[in-house]
């Protein structure tokens, strides 16, 4: 989600009443607030022309591949297309920022590949933010803090066939030698299109199976923090329409809204 909201904020500043923005200079703005990026490609959509020099855009095409959004975090595919985009031209003249008039939609392909996520795996910025998600599905508290107390050994994140993830890892308390062997498989199932639900976990702690209320607790702390109405106090409206797991990828399909209302000065 981050990567996309780098995108159209980027995009929000880009398309103003200053000068003539051009496909070439959005796509060159857009690669300078990503990591990396291998391809992209972006279209304005303006008919007649002169509407972007009233700050608005017919629509706008996206279209990347090999993005890196962080070093070393790697996405195959991203694709985003917007809906008509119509910013406030008078106040960007007086006062140098911008806003929207209506709502920004997007629509949004992302896809996956298992060797990415892999490689991933092997980032610190990655790994402490696996350390602070698996924190959170159980503690309420600080989880940055409980966070830094643990390390985690080889993770590794699979992309199984018919809707299915595998989890390994080891967690180790720092200055603990004994470690936890973690090992978790589930189906993954789009909930209204906002929450994830766990669909048949299994995990497994030292090769034992996990007792019932450690299942449940994960399960349902998997479903509370993947809400995507959470993102509704800064502005964005997001819902997953389609997500597919299988052949060593991942493939995501939603509709993301940007609005002025809550969106901050």
């Amino acid at each position: 989600m981050e990567v996309l909201v780098i995108l159209l904020s980027g995009l929000i500043t880009l398309i103003s009443p200053v000068g003539v923005v051009s496909d070439r200079l959005v796509e060159s703005a857009i690669r300078k607030q990503l990591a990396d990026v291998e391809q992209l490609q972006v279209r304005i959509d303006n008919a007649p022309s002169y509407q972007l020099i009233q700050g608005k855009a017919d629509r706008i095409r996206i279209a990347g591949r090999g993005v890196f959004p962080l070093k070393g975090v790697r996405i195959e595919a991203l694709e985003v297309e917007t809906d008509p985009v119509h910013l406030d031209a008078r106040r960007l003249l007086r006062r140098g920022r911008t806003r929207l008039v209506q709502p920004l939609r997007t629509g949004v392909r992302v896809v996956i590949k298992q060797e990415d996520i892999l490689k991933a795996m092997q980032s610190s910025t990655v790994l402490d933010r696996l350390r602070r998600a698996g924190v959170s599905i159980l503690n309420d508290g600080d989880n940055r803090r409980r966070a830094q107390r643990y390390e985690l050994i080889n993770p590794r994140i699979e992309l199984l066939d018919n809707q299915r993830l595998r989890l390994q890892v080891q967690v180790r308390e720092k200055g603990d030698p004994a470690s936890l062997d973690i090992f978790v498989e589930s189906g993954i199932e789009v909930v209204a299109g906002r929450q994830l639900r766990l669909l048949a976990p299994i995990i497994r702690l030292n090769g034992e199976a996990a007792p019932e209320n450690l299942l449940k607790a994960i399960a349902d702390g998997v479903f509370e923090r993947s809400d995507l109405r959470q993102l509704e106090k800064s502005g964005i409206i997001a819902r997953i329409l389609q997500l597919k797991i299988g052949n060593n990828r991942m493939e995501l399909a939603a509709f993301v809204q940007m609005s002025e209302a809550k969106r901050r000065e």
